[in-house]
């Protein structure tokens, strides 16, 4: 078995089409032996590539358009897709039926406080008719610090990827009210980035070709099962059955393409976005960030 190094950005199970190359056995098939870590927050996984301690890791395209900006060729490149649609839910306190996102304006709501899941967040409030500055919005840190926060009783309404939505509800805290991502539509989300000289070696290969296999399956498989394989990735408070009903949302919101590449429509999809965020000044081309999988 040969030793490959994976770091997420973030965790949680809508990077399950990753998660599931472990927990599915697809990377050992392939004769590869996974070690995972979480990049520390407020820090990129890009940074585990440059520091030679991740062969791979889950990012977003954004992350090489900050480079492009300072006139700067990106270290890195994006060679596969992980999700194709935003992942994140609005949970409320009380059930809500007739849940508009106009409810948001004037509401205390608990966000990530910047990068890309604040700047799809503004855009999806654009897309909704809505403006962004009447919300009274939270910003207490983290993935983990917004949970707290928002179970600790600040706001009303709370952005979270699954399953922590789920759990909130499972829990008795809160209510899923509607998901970010049909309102924004698809767009190159979240991505897989390596050193362009990796992807040149037979590691890389073997790596493809078991999330070629990982992506179909996490497409069609039974969400029962697909959470079974992935419930020791999750802290013990995470529920199965809470699990599988995230991954069965996740399947059916269409987040989870079969297709591993990443495409131009998807890349001009996500460039609208951070042009409308004002945090691009250009339209930069798709192979300044992105280049095709390897083969094997």
């Amino acid at each position: 078995m040969t030793r490959i190094d994976i770091q997420f950005t973030l965790f949680s199970a809508f990077y399950s089409p990753l998660i599931a190359t472990m927990a599915g056995g697809f990377l050992r098939e392939e004769g590869l032996d996974p070690e995972w870590s979480v990049a520390l927050p407020g820090v990129s996984a890009i940074a585990a590539l440059e520091n030679g301690t991740a062969h791979v890791v889950q990012s977003a395209l954004s992350q090489g358009f900050g480079p492009l900006e300072r006139g700067e060729t990106p270290a890195t490149t994006h060679f596969a897709q992980v999700n194709e649609m935003d992942g994140f839910f609005i949970t409320a306190r009380e059930a809500d039926a007739e849940f508009s996102w106009r409810k948001l304006e004037g509401a205390d709501v608990v966000l990530f406080g910047g990068g890309q899941p604040l700047a799809m967040f503004k855009y999806a409030c654009h897309r909704a008719g809505i403006d962004y500055s009447r919300i009274n919005a939270i910003h207490p840190g983290n993935a983990a610090a917004i949970d707290r926060a928002f179970r600790a009783g600040q706001g009303a309404y709370v952005q979270q990827q699954g399953p922590f939505p789920q759990q909130l509800e499972a829990d008795g805290v809160g209510h899923v009210v509607t998901a970010v991502g049909p309102v924004i539509g698809p767009c190159g989300f979240s991505s897989l980035a390596a050193m362009p000289a990796w992807l040149e070696t037979e590691m890389a290969a073997a790596f493809l070709r078991a999330y070629r296999k990982t992506r179909l399956y996490i497409h069609s498989a039974p969400a029962e099962e697909i959470a079974a394989a992935e419930k020791s990735y999750f802290p013990p408070a995470i529920d199965e059955a809470v699990l599988a009903q995230c991954i069965q949302t996740y399947q059916k919101l269409g987040c989870w393409t079969p297709h591993v590449e990443i495409t131009r429509k998807a890349y001009e999809a996500t460039l609208d976005i951070f042009a409308y965020n004002g945090l691009v000044t250009t339209r930069h081309p798709y192979e300044a960030v992105c280049t095709d999988p390897p083969t094997g």
